[in-house]
């Protein structure tokens, strides 16, 4: 780890105890700052405030006071999911006090180089594969971190100049860094995704577009080159610009007769890459477009694809429950996720959906239901889910409350042979904390078909 004078001495509030927040603190009172932590929930596990009431940092649980930001305060450092709207935040920008979020703290501390992946869909496979890619580093140590659900803070801190930290990037966390450089940066599509947190598409982008602002002609930056947009995205760049393609053979990474080319070399075919879909082929070229600019060989980023069987709440096997095959793909938050999802299927499925209404409809949705005989539908969207389904005319349409239901009524309406396919195509947040909860309820519902 870099030590660093940039918060000695200063004050800052961190905002939101979550996992990135409490790992923020601790990196920050390392760093020498006068930390306050304010979180508006107060804890069922008091565990990490104990422990950073244990260093003399104070934290304020329960409510957002708004003397804890004044003209004496030198940064805010927020959770991602925090809205600009939140009170504190709206005062800290009127003041001009700095509003970061972790990922910004793990550049300034980190001694490695950081392969920065956005993108609206594919970054969690993107940044896995990279990982499994590099994880036979000659140079030194890989971590992957970042919105997969590792801090980023934590990583930082035990880095040395030979270690890359494969960095997972959301929009949310991407509003609030001003110095993040990464060696490699990937953004692996931009569609409409958010609204609800951003405002609009343009602001949406600006916000993933914050990966890429401060590269140099040293760095990298690899682009969907099946795109148009991501031609105007190169054109603001001062990072050498590669591109990865599923049709073009001129790209820098490419598909053709059945083959992946990386910089103008076969690595590995298609039927190398053992999960299902389309979208999981770009997935493959942008990773393996990566791990070449880094340095690993063909042979090492070849097995460790041959080897990937997919993320947990990704398109994840469940496992087979009296010959019905279950999938979880929790992860899948917006309407594009679930779209894709259903392309990696041949055969007709039986989809579980619903969650968190943002005020969206689910029209863009209606022609991949081709590929869904039964709908079961629970969650805050589950009647406007049915108009699509009603739209496309899929054959069975039941709307249940809650996702046990979904799948307990999936099983009894399906038949030997039948995918079931849990992808939500919206947030977790109606019913529960994240789609990793989310994920592993589903899960735990599926092993309980098996005890029946």
């Amino acid at each position: 780890m870099k030590q660093i004078d940039d918060f000695k001495g200063k004050h800052v509030l961190v905002l939101g105890l979550a996992k990135s927040g409490y790992h923020a603190a601790l990196l920050l009172h390392e760093l020498g700052a006068h930390v306050i932590v304010n979180d508006g929930k107060i804890p069922e596990d008091l565990t990490d405030v104990h422990t950073l009431q244990d260093l003399n940092i104070h934290v304020v649980l329960g409510e957002h006071p708004l003397d804890l930001v004044h003209e004496k305060l030198d940064y805010m450092v927020k959770n991602p999911g925090i809205s600009y709207e939140n009170s504190l935040v709206k005062k800290a920008i009127d003041l001009d006090i700095p509003v970061l979020t972790d990922v910004e703290l793990a550049f300034r501390v980190s001694k490695a180089a950081i392969i920065g992946v956005t993108g609206s869909n594919g970054k969690t496979t993107t940044t896995t594969l990279i990982g499994n890619m590099l994880e036979k580093n000659a140079k030194g140590h890989t971590y992957i971190a970042g919105n997969i659900g590792i801090p980023s803070t934590t990583v930082a801190k035990q880095t040395t100049e030979n270690d890359v930290i494969v960095m997972e990037l959301s929009s949310f966390q991407l509003m609030g860094v001003t110095t993040f450089r990464p060696k490699i940066a990937i953004i692996t599509n931009i569609y409409e995704a958010h609204l609800d947190y951003h405002g609009s598409r343009e602001a949406y982008k600006e916000a993933k577009l914050h990966l890429i602002k401060q590269q140099s002609i040293d760095d990298y930056l690899i682009l969907n080159g099946d795109l148009a947009e991501m031609k105007d995205i190169a054109s603001t760049s001062n990072a050498q610009v590669l591109y990865f393609s599923k049709t073009d053979d001129t790209a820098d990474a490419y598909v053709k007769n059945g083959n992946i080319f990386v910089l103008g070399e076969p690595i590995m075919s298609v039927s190398d890459i053992q999960v299902p879909g389309t979208h999981n082929i770009e997935n493959v070229l942008a990773a393996s477009l990566a791990a070449r600019l880094y340095g690993q060989s063909k042979e090492l980023i070849q097995q460790a694809v041959q080897q990937f069987h997919g993320v947990k709440h990704r398109t994840q096997f469940i496992g087979n429950v009296n010959g019905r095959q279950f999938y979880n793909d929790s992860k899948a938050t917006n309407i594009l996720a679930t779209k894709m999802a259903l392309q990696g299927f041949n055969d007709k499925v039986i989809l579980i959906a619903g969650g968190l209404d943002r005020g969206n409809g689910f029209e863009t949705l209606e022609p991949s239901l081709e590929k869904v005989k039964t709908l079961v539908l629970y969650g805050e969207t589950k009647e406007k889910l049915k108009l699509a389904g009603e739209h496309k005319k899929v054959e069975k349409i039941i709307l249940v409350d809650t996702l046990e239901q979904a799948v307990n009524t999936s099983y009894a309406l399906s038949q030997v042979g039948d995918t079931i396919l849990f992808s939500p195509a919206c947030a977790s947040w109606d019913q529960f904390p994240s789609f990793e909860v989310r994920g592993d309820v589903f899960i735990d519902c599926v092993s309980r078909l098996n005890q029946q």
